[in-house]
């Protein structure tokens, strides 16, 4: 019984006809129409992501079966937590706050594809992932948070195996990603403030030393780039000048 398959990635319950996948089923026989519903169907739960969808078919019967792969888990992270993206600077900015039902909600997603061999340690593998975008935890930073995990404060969530939160608990999550924003911009604002200041009193020194007097400071890099000039390149030794007439 010989079979084909098609591996192809969709944006979540936004499958159709067109290419890549249309053309790609085209040749062999399927019914196109069913199976872009029903892979629709199987990924409605991961709209606005990018979704890897394998499609075998039965070249005899035209029989087919559809395997959905998971995005990744930054990427369920951040539909999650309600953010486009994670933070440019994750050891000082923070952009939102998850509760740990979230965790074990991605954790049993990927569960496939991590490191860990219980719920546990892989909800911990995604705390660290959660870290490493700036995004905090229980209110707290990944270290604390797997502390806790590792203490038993959550066995009873992780054992239950609950992920769904509360219209209340939503609404919280969703004040402090606000609250969160408020305090990164005002955070960056200081430090545009310092940064000015610095190199204005430094204006006359090396861009490395007053990169070095940035860094000491802590200045996050994106903002040292905006307001620090580039130097001019250096004259090549012997290159020629132009001669004023």
């Amino acid at each position: 019984m010989a079979k084909q398959s098609v591996d192809v990635l969709i944006e979540g319950g936004k499958a159709t006809a067109a290419p890549p996948l249309g053309p790609a089923l085209g040749p062999l026989g399927v019914n196109i129409g069913q199976v872009v519903a029903e892979i629709n169907k199987k990924t409605e739960s991961f709209k606005g992501m990018q979704v890897p969808v394998k499609v075998t078919i039965d070249s005899e019967t035209r029989e087919f079966i559809i395997s959905v792969g998971t995005p990744p888990a930054s990427a369920l992270i951040k539909k999650e937590a309600g953010v486009d993206k994670g933070a440019g600077n994750p050891l000082i900015d923070k952009v939102a706050d998850l509760k740990i039902e979230q965790i074990i909600k991605i954790a049993k997603m990927k569960e496939d594809k991590l490191l860990g061999k219980g719920l546990k340690e892989r909800v911990k593998e995604i705390i660290g992932t959660c870290d490493s975008m700036g995004i905090l935890v229980e209110g707290k930073q990944a270290r604390e948070t797997i502390a806790d995990v590792n203490t038993g404060t959550f066995d009873e969530k992780i054992l239950s195996g609950k992920t769904e939160l509360t219209v209340e608990e939503l609404k919280v999550l969703e004040e402090e990603k606000k609250r969160l924003k408020t305090e990164m911009e005002a955070k960056h604002a200081e430090f545009e403030t310092t940064a000015k200041s610095i190199i204005k009193s430094m204006e006359k020194k090396p861009r490395n030393t007053i990169k070095a007097k940035l860094l000491e400071m802590k200045v996050p890099m994106s903002i040292i780039e905006e307001l620090l000039p580039v130097e001019a390149a250096a004259p090549v030794a012997g290159a020629a000048t132009a001669v004023k007439k």
